[in-house]
């Protein structure tokens, strides 16, 4: 099952976009000399904007959507509960019993969302302990953040 509805692939943009915007002076630029002095690790790791629920749960879906999109395959799952989960990656498929991939990432919305739009890193999110992964790919700090498309 699609983890976004064709039609409303527009209204994920428009939410994502949003989500960005409200996160624009916490992105982590590509240079960390230029990161801004006043948004401390701790105000990016406790990021989230002030956004109606459903305009959360069309930005997660879409981020996901672009992820799957980047990085199509079977082996790996990414969970963001309650709004969506993908397979992506290249490798091994899923058990034929319980149809979950040997490797598995599970995220929380809010962290999700700040991982897939710059404000902070996998490593960042990890060593703060918001990242449950198992399995020998779990890291996806190669396809993060994500580019609108």
């Amino acid at each position: 099952m699609a983890v976004i509805c064709e039609h409303d692939i527009p209204q994920g943009r428009d939410a994502f976009q949003q989500w960005l915007e409200a996160a624009q002076e916490y992105i982590v630029p590509a240079s960390p000399s230029s990161e801004p002095e006043s948004m401390t690790l701790s105000q990016r790791l406790n990021f989230g904007p002030e956004l109606p629920r459903p305009v959360w749960a069309m930005a997660v879906r879409y981020s996901l959507f672009l992820l799957e999109r980047l990085a199509p395959g079977e082996g790996v799952e990414v969970r963001v509960a309650p709004w969506g989960a993908i397979k992506i990656l290249e490798g091994p498929a899923s058990d034929p019993h319980n149809l979950t991939p040997p490797d598995v990432i599970e995220l929380d919305p809010d962290v999700w969302m700040r991982l897939a739009t710059g404000v902070t890193t996998w490593s960042e999110e990890r060593e703060a302990g918001r990242i449950s992964a198992m399995g020998e790919r779990d890291d996806l700090s190669d396809l993060l953040p994500l580019r609108m498309r």
